[in-house]
């Protein structure tokens, strides 16, 4: 058992593995960093212009949940700068609270106070 710190003191709204670092979302900060799983330091801060809901790694590509007033998408998002890349809005008053994807196509979604979960189809990856 090990201990790191955290960074935003625990806000953490996600947490994901890939690129041998851990990937934690903060909510109400908009941000989603890049840290280094031994020490905890942050190695990358990307910025976001929504809450951030939830992190995820499928294929190779970063996503993330954004969840604001009575709007929520899906963002793929670049992991070196944090341009969103693709937007899969969803309809107005369905929140996203968390993120995974079952990596065959399907991200899975809290549902904030709703008591649900949703499924939602990952678009194919195009070729880049």
């Amino acid at each position: 058992l090990a201990s790191i710190p955290a960074p935003g003191h625990g806000s953490a709204s996600g947490l994901a593995w890939a690129e041998g670092s851990l990937w934690v979302g903060q909510y109400r900060e908009r941000r989603i960093h890049r840290i280094d799983p031994a020490t905890g330091e942050i190695l990358r801060t990307l910025e976001s212009n929504r809450f951030v809901t939830g992190v995820t790694w499928v294929d190779g590509e970063l996503w993330h949940g954004t969840w604001e007033g009575d709007e929520s998408e899906l963002r793929r998002v670049e992991p070196t700068s944090g341009e969103v890349r693709e937007r899969l809005s969803m309809p107005p008053g369905t929140g996203i609270s968390g993120l995974e994807s079952d990596r065959a196509g399907t991200f899975y979604c809290g549902g904030g106070s709703s008591g649900k979960v949703r499924a939602v189809k990952r678009p194919k990856k195009a070729e880049r």
